[in-house]
């Protein structure tokens, strides 16, 4: 039979045990709340959604405000940093929170002609900042938004117009390659390069990545510019003369 020192340790043991699962479970509790955003850098969700907020204020076009690090949010991150010069990384480096939080933080969706891209009526690309600007004959900005491109064009000059015996434009509406509908296609360089919405499957009558990707280089493209449906449509318009097109 066990002796009573023995049922006195069993039973110390019992109690140590109660004591510590409490503990074990507070502990996975705190380590599910806290969610690594990049290397040596770990955040409550509590905090994410904090600077999530910022990006929405800012036109970064984060997605949810749900403390979670996901594709939409990167991308949101990615806008921010080309904006402010910094690494594209997408992750909320040391250098990009303290900017975020800045009360001079600059918004994602509103940047200033880049310098040195001439004066007059034109369209301006940005490889680095993946991000277009229809410029009027008086420098004033009629329209501007994020791209997504192949990032082989040469820095230089082009014109809207027909190349290597294809036509300038396409129909806005029933132009296609293969099983998808290029809206919108304006060609400006040798020998299909050309600006047009995101592709839309002909099966599904969808986009083929959403427009959170446009001002990233997340997604290539053939080697067109691809732009959001109503900055397509806004480039349509405005090549209906000959346009220069600066790339940068």
């Amino acid at each position: 039979m066990p002796t009573f020192a023995t049922l006195a340790g069993a039973t110390r043991k019992r109690r140590s045990l109660l004591l510590v699962l409490p503990l074990v479970a507070a502990a996975a509790v705190a380590a599910a709340a806290v969610v690594v955003v990049s290397p040596g850098n770990a955040a409550t969700a509590t905090t994410i959604k904090r600077w999530e907020t910022r990006l929405a204020d800012l036109g970064c076009n984060v997605g949810r405000v749900d403390g979670r690090v996901d594709d939409h949010t990167r991308t949101a991150v990615v806008r921010f940093q080309t904006r402010h010069r910094l690494s594209p990384s997408g992750t909320f480096t040391t250098t990009t929170r303290t900017r975020l939080m800045s009360s001079t933080a600059k918004r994602c969706d509103v940047r200033p002609v880049p310098a040195s891209t001439g004066s007059g009526r034109r369209i301006v690309i940005s490889q680095r900042q993946d991000w277009v600007w229809l410029v009027r004959a008086d420098g004033s900005v009629r329209a501007q938004g994020g791209m997504i491109d192949a990032e082989w064009l040469d820095k230089q000059w082009y014109t809207t117009g027909s190349y290597c015996g294809r036509p300038a434009r396409g129909n806005p509406r029933t132009n296609y390659k293969g099983t998808q509908w290029l809206y919108h296609f304006v060609r400006f360089a040798p020998c299909g390069v050309a600006f047009h919405r995101v592709p839309v499957s002909m099966r599904t009558g969808r986009q083929i990545h959403p427009n959170w990707y446009l001002g990233t280089d997340e997604k290539t493209s053939d080697g067109c510019i691809r732009l959001s449906a109503t900055m397509a449509a806004e480039v349509w318009e405005f090549t209906k003369v000959k346009t220069r097109v600066r790339v940068m």
